[in-house]
């Protein structure tokens, strides 16, 4: 095993006061990398450091046009470094490579993105009444504070840092504490590209400890995390207690409506994408497949076929012909099988899968039994039961399992997309446009995909509408306004006869007198 990794802390590698994270590659439970973490006293340093980069205006004063130069070196350095944080994201979170290859590149999108809005952003100049000039400034906020999950370490850093960047804030970017490793070389990329010292820190650690010092710092301004709904709540009340900003992608129970007026392969392909995909460890993972009971036997057999495909050449992660990788860790393996067994206790019955995975792969002999593999599930109504009561139609497993349910009309397979509390995403299969527009306005979510599922552009919004799902949004115009303030700026150019003629509202004598 190597040597730790160390902190990015104000441009620099540094060791962290607290104990060392040990990083298992989930695919064998092998520890095979240890990471510093960051103590109270090295979150102060890093906030510190921050909050005076900010003041002295290196990077926040700096041209829109000087940022944008280093954005776009960000991409073009990210894109040199693919191959190694291709490699360490499948190492570390055991995803397939055939995904880590076609997701990764992806992210010199946002980098991009980012700079062409800084380069050609207008100001308003306001209608005000008189001889007045009113334009609007967008400023950075400060100290921003961004907590990232396990599930797509790299993706979503990206997405926050880069409207977080543009703005011209200083970040510290905490990953979650099981895969730091592509975040702390990202950091490294950047700083070569010409972020400054001090504008970004990559803190690595446990949230009761590091990630509760950031977000309760009183020189942070916003916090933006990625995560689940209960940590969002905690987290956010401590926000608030500081009157700084918000931003929460929480949880997701995403229904996917199967019309009858559906192709059906097209949208059993879908299912098995928007399903499991990242081994169904996504936040709008369709989990909840609501489908015509006209064609429910065509497509839970079609669906069946496919998922056994699925498991057939399931192997080594980095194997570039395996399907689908493991679940991130032990605990999360074991709370799809408590939730799956519950299920099947009660209303449900497993029409493929429903365990664990261990022996040999019959791709490439790889071994099941050492890592935290899952079989994709598929769960429908037991006989004389509705599986919609039972725990997995409503908590968020973050694993290979869907369940399946049956429609008559239109009104009830709306109804089932909005029995949940969580509102992220959701799809709808139907070859009848009519059909899609009406129903995408009657499903309760924030991002709503039609023949589709799981696109995500950099200038496409993404965010929840439920509380248990999140507030504010990523990606677009709205995530750079959400790291930035409005500074509204006016100027009097009447001249100084005007002035001293209508301005003077304490003259002697009496005369009319201006408000606003």
């Amino acid at each position: 095993m190597e040597s730790p990794c160390l902190l990015w802390l104000a441009g620099q590698e540094q060791p962290g006061e607290e104990a060392l994270i040990p990083i298992e590659d989930p695919a064998t439970g092998e520890h095979f990398a240890q990471c510093h973490a960051a103590s109270v006293k090295d979150v102060d340093t890093a906030v510190k450091a921050a909050h005076s980069a900010y003041k002295s205006g290196i990077w926040s004063r700096a041209s829109r046009h000087e940022r944008a130069d280093v954005l776009e070196k960000c991409s073009a350095l990210l894109s040199e470094s693919l191959p190694e944080l291709v490699a360490l994201e499948v190492k570390q979170t055991g995803r397939a490579i055939r995904e880590m290859n076609a997701q990764v590149p992806s992210l010199v999108k946002w980098f991009k993105y980012y700079a062409s809005l800084l380069r050609v952003e207008e100001r308003s100049v306001l209608p005000t009444t008189g001889k007045l000039h009113n334009f609007v400034d967008r400023l950075p906020l400060g100290v921003v504070v961004q907590i990232t999950p396990f599930n797509h370490p790299l993706l979503i850093a990206v997405k926050k840092l880069a409207p977080a960047l543009a703005a011209g804030n200083s970040v510290i970017l905490k990953p979650s504490e099981l895969t730091p490793l592509t975040s702390l070389l990202l950091a490294k990329i950047l700083h070569r590209a010409g972020i400054p010292a001090g504008v970004l820190s990559v803190l690595p650690g446990y949230g009761v400890t590091t990630g509760k010092a950031l977000v309760s710092h009183p020189l942070v301004r916003k916090v933006d995390i990625t995560g689940g709904t209960a940590a969002g709540k905690a987290i956010g009340s401590i926000v608030g207690g500081n009157l700084s900003k918000y931003t929460a992608e929480l949880g997701g129970k995403a229904p996917l409506i199967v019309f009858e007026q559906a192709q059906i392969d097209t949208a059993v392909n879908g299912i098995a994408f928007g399903s499991y995909m990242a081994s169904g460890q996504t936040c709008i993972a369709s989990t909840r497949i609501i489908v015509a009971n006209q064609i429910m036997d065509q497509v839970v057999e079609r669906l069946k076929v496919k998922v056994e495909g699925i498991t057939r050449r399931m192997g080594a992660p980095t194997n570039s012909e395996s399907m689908m990788g493991p679940l991130i860790s032990k605990r999360q393996l074991e709370n799809v099988e408590r939730l799956v067994n519950a299920s099947l206790a009660e209303s449900a019955v497993a029409i493929v899968g429903a365990k664990r995975m261990s022996g040999q792969s019959p791709l490439d002999g790889f071994d099941f039994s050492k890592g935290h593999f899952y079989e994709p599930t598929i769960l429908a109504s037991s006989s004389g039961t509705t599986i919609v009561t039972s725990p997995i139609w409503h908590q968020e497993a973050f694993g290979p399992v869907i369940v399946v349910v049956g429609f008559d009309t239109e009104d009830e397979a709306v109804a089932l997309a909005n029995d949940t509390e969580f509102g992220l995403g959701a799809g709808i299969w139907t070859e009848d446009l009519s059909q899609a527009f009406r129903v995408s306005e009657r499903v309760e979510a924030g991002i709503v995909w039609v023949n589709t599922h799981h696109r995500n552009d950099p200038s496409s919004p993404w965010g929840g509408v439920k509380a248990a799902s999140g507030v504010g949004s990523e990606n677009g115009m709205d995530a750079y306004h959400a790291y930035s303030m409005i500074r509204s700026t006016i100027v009097n150019f009447a001249t100084t006869e005007e002035r001293l003629a209508h301005d003077d509202w304490f003259a002697e004598g009496s005369k009319d007198v201006r408000y606003g």
